[in-house]
């Protein structure tokens, strides 16, 4: 840990908090402490804030190739360093290594995708029409802008934030989460290294979250706030953003249901059931929560998938073999524990896991019930875990309305070999993605957002850069 910034990186320098404050980065594997870092307080966000707002009219009139080219090069720096990022993810998140690199190679996407949006962002002209102006339109940043990013994928939700931003000319303060800050602030010593301007990007670490976050959105200079958390935390944040009318965009939690039809084909489903349920621990905002498997083949589902889930390997992402690390910390697997004891007292049986393991470290193996009660409260509520919660269903539209059941429309995912019922079922279902007989839906190139309480807007694809965009309107009379 020794070549990991811990300091501030604002105006392009690496600073301590103003009050001298520090705080802990812990290892979820083992419980102890990594390494200390600044714990930074308002007077550092006010440092931030002027740091962006100061660079700003010079970046936005920076050349669209040159903010490209910089994205380019940290995305070539972020692959040459693929196992120092990785081994660094893990020691402060605690996927294993083979999980953590693919993430690495997922968030250096971001910034190749949008290093091509850069060049891309046009206007138009016309004659309008009552014919007596012509009317121009461009495409101007938004301003500076406030990101906040969760812990579960450090590295890949900050590169999707900051590569948008970056490409449409917008300065930043990036505030990650507070148990997996060096991912951030490595990545910030990657942009410098890249070429980035001082100033365009300002990391403020802390644990002191709402004294630094509600004075920027409250003050009036940050005129973007763009945060991936939860809904609680989400509503908090609007209600903030709403004094100086800040534009907002949100991904917030999930509840995605799992739908597993009669006429499915069972090997694709179970497959699709790992990818959704168990990549990064059941820690996403796009893991499957809720499994209706249609009762025809329920049994056979869950005995696969129970069969799948016990031959996964636990232990500390570091060693060789391991496919589950801990969760985050000892707060998250409370929550997990809670749940699944709940649901086994409203009546559900544990197929395989569901009891925690002995020793150090927020470890919990991967569980799989059947007879769940729709009572149960991870029916309406997002597990974050290693846990997979079998109902059945008997035709398609009880098993819409079930799944539409809930203020959240993250994703859904939906299993059946029958095209008809495919196009239908996914039109139908409330959420902002489909797996159709897949379970991973993430990709730097397609939108990725929910409806209802899912969020506000999109990341990634065409659409992302939209969100770090404003239109300006010139009308001159036709001469």
């Amino acid at each position: 840990m020794t070549d990991t910034p811990t300091q501030l990186f604002i105006g392009g320098a690496w600073l301590d908090a103003a009050d001298g404050a520090t705080m802990p980065v812990d290892d979820p594997a083992t419980g102890e402490i990594l390494c200390r870092i600044a714990d930074a307080g308002p007077k550092d966000a006010k440092l931030a804030e002027e740091a962006a707002v100061q660079a700003q009219e010079e970046w936005a009139r920076t050349a669209p190739r040159a903010r490209s080219e910089i994205l380019r090069r940290a995305y070539e720096i972020i692959l040459e360093r693929t196992d120092e990022l990785a081994h660094l993810m893990t020691a402060e998140m605690g996927k294993p290594l083979a999980e953590a690199r693919g993430e690495v190679a997922y968030a250096a996407e971001f910034f190749r995708w949008f290093s091509e949006e850069a060049v891309r962002i046009d206007g138009g002209a016309g004659i309008l029409p009552d014919g007596r102006n012509r009317m121009l339109l461009s495409r101007r940043p938004v301003g500076p802008c406030l990101l906040i990013t969760p812990w579960n994928f450090p590295l890949a939700m900050s590169t999707r934030k900051i590569g948008p931003a970056i490409a449409a000319g917008c300065t930043m303060v990036l505030k990650p989460a507070p148990q997996t800050p060096l991912s951030s602030l490595a990545l910030a010593a990657i942009l410098k290294e890249a070429g980035l301007p001082d100033g365009v990007l300002n990391v403020v670490t802390t644990s002191r979250a709402g004294e630094v976050c509600e004075p920027l959105l409250r003050g009036g200079r940050i005129r973007k706030l763009s945060f991936t958390g939860s809904t609680n935390v989400g509503r908090l944040l609007l209600a903030q953003s709403a004094e100086a009318v800040v534009r907002t965009s949100m991904e917030l939690g999930g509840n995605a249901p799992f739908i597993v039809f009669e006429d499915a084909d069972l090997d694709k489903a179970v497959d699709g059931a790992m990818l959704a349920k168990m990549r990064n621990m059941g820690e996403a905002c796009t893991a499957a929560n809720r499994f209706f498997v249609h009762h025809s083949v329920a049994e056979e589902f869950g005995r696969r998938l129970a069969e799948r889930m016990g031959a996964l390997v636990v232990g500390p992402g570091t060693r060789n073999g391991v496919d589950v690390g801990p969760l985050i910390d000892r707060t998250g697997r409370g929550k997990v524990e809670a749940l699944v004891a709940d649901a086994v007292e409203r009546g559900a049986r544990v197929l395989v896991g569901g009891r925690t393991p002995e020793g150090p470290g927020c470890f919990y193996p991967p569980t799989v019930l059947t007879d769940v009660s729709p009572e149960s409260r991870l029916m309406d509520t997002e597990i974050f875990g290693p846990v997979a919660a079998i109902l059945t269903f008997g035709d398609e539209d009880e098993v819409i309305r079930r799944a539409n059941d809930t203020p959240w429309g993250l994703v859904g995912y939906v299993f059946t070999e029958g095209l008809d019922r495919a196009l239908r079922v996914s039109e139908r279902l409330e959420v902002g993605m489909v797996g159709l007989n897949t379970g991973l839906v993430s990709n730097p190139a397609a939108p990725f957002g929910g409806v209802k309480q899912s969020g506000l807007g999109r990341e990634g694809g065409r659409v992302g850069i939209e969100e770090f965009l404003e239109y300006q309107y010139l009308a001159m009379p036709v001469r």
